[in-house]
């Protein structure tokens, strides 16, 4: 069995404040930095999503309202591939579009 990593480091202040995001994936020798991360994860015993979300303090309001309702029209795209629910996923993302040009970051 093959195994993959992905490293994620979270730099804090003094008062655990995040003020840098490091990641890397080493087997595709790919790594970088970001302002933020939002991680979800399904947990099959509890039947429930578990989500670990940090931004930098760095992070600007227009910076996170591009951030979520980008990260939202990914979600659509994974969701059809995984469901073929074309129909779901069409109307969510015009749902978001509308909203992404409604706050101008589109």
């Amino acid at each position: 069995m093959n195994s993959q990593k992905i490293i994620i480091e979270v730099l804090t202040d003094e008062k655990h404040v995040p003020e840098n995001i490091k990641w890397e994936a080493p087997q595709i020798m790919e790594k970088g930095e970001c302002k933020s991360i939002a991680l979800a994860l399904w947990d099959g015993k509890e039947n429930n999503t578990l989500r670990m979300d940090v931004w930098t303090k760095e992070m600007t309001t227009d910076e996170m309202k591009k951030f979520l309702l980008q990260s939202i029209l990914t979600f659509c795209d994974t969701y059809e591939r995984a469901t073929s629910d074309n129909a779901l996923s069409e109307k969510i993302k015009q749902y978001i579009i509308q909203l992404a040009k409604e706050e101008k970051v589109i």
